[in-house]
């Protein structure tokens, strides 16, 4: 009924052979081969193969009752599409509960508040994960009331499923994870770690179809380096995504920047340590 994807061994990865996942994800689908390339490639697959994550897949459909094993049912007040039965969805949860413990469910529903990077770093802390795709028209609102522990969404637009969704949700908290990517700091300056879009990236060739990479870049000087990727980044958050500034407000630092000026120098309070007292 389950499908596990754990391969161990990747080289340059010292883990113990019977250690744990740092990142244990369930995942309760109708189509657990959708994730097959997903889980198999670029640094989630490399991770899957490390037993750093571990992915497992369990279909409802396989605690179906009756010949056809129907899942779905029409909706009670009428209305076009199938809602999914909670019977199956209920003996899924349940049967992986009882075989591998306790998870962190999660319904994925275009009704559900909305995935952001921070709701990344707490899934990432919970450490085991179980994500629930909705199908169809949705999910029997009992599901939600008695099996989720949150209900999440990737976006205001729909899907058919929520395949799509858990996938985006693996990566985005998978790489949170100590060992998935090549360089820890790398999800330190990238977009929304700090409430602000990421600073713009060049690489070589110097100049392409007419376009130089800033000067700054190429100074060797890091200070300035780092004053110009804060600048960019301020810039383009205000430019691209002016809601973030209602959740993270502008510093008086970041409104100086933005304006030109130099940021104030903050005087250390005057007192025995302070500078009017004595060293």
């Amino acid at each position: 009924m389950s499908k596990e994807s754990v391969v161990r061994g990747v080289p340059g990865v010292r883990r113990a052979h019977d250690a744990p996942p740092i990142l244990d994800v369930e995942l309760i689908t109708l189509f657990p081969d959708i994730f097959d390339s997903f889980l198999r490639t670029s640094l989630l697959g490399k991770a899957v193969e490390a037993g750093i994550v571990r992915i497992t897949r369990t279909n409802p459909r396989d605690f179906a009752r009756g010949r056809h094993r129907q899942v779905d049912d029409s909706c009670y007040g009428g209305g076009p599409g199938m809602v999914l039965r909670p019977e199956p969805l209920a003996a899924a949860i349940e049967t992986v509960q009882g075989e591998r413990g306790r998870a962190h469910r999660v319904l994925l529903a275009p009704s559900g508040r909305l995935f952001d990077q921070a709701t990344a770093f707490a899934f990432a802390r919970r450490g085991r994960l179980m994500l629930i795709c909705g199908r169809y028209e949705g999910v029997d609102e009992r599901i939600a009331d008695l099996f989720a522990d949150d209900i999440v969404s990737i976006g205001d637009y729909v899907l058919a499923g929520g395949e799509l969704a858990a996938a985006v949700i693996i990566e985005a908290v998978a790489r949170l994870v100590p060992g998935v990517l090549g360089c820890e700091a790398s999800t330190v300056d990238e977009s929304f770690s700090a409430g602000r879009l990421e600073y713009p990236q060049w690489t070589r060739p110097p100049e392409f179809l007419g376009r130089s990479v800033p000067e700054v870049l190429r100074s060797g000087n890091h200070a300035e380096v780092a004053t110009w990727r804060r600048l960019e980044s301020l810039r383009r958050t205000v430019a691209r995504r002016p809601d973030l500034l209602l959740r993270c407000p502008l510093s008086e630092d970041e409104q100086a920047l933005l304006e030109g000026r130099k940021p104030k120098r903050r005087r250390k309070p005057s007192g025995p340590d302070g500078p009017d007292g004595p060293r």
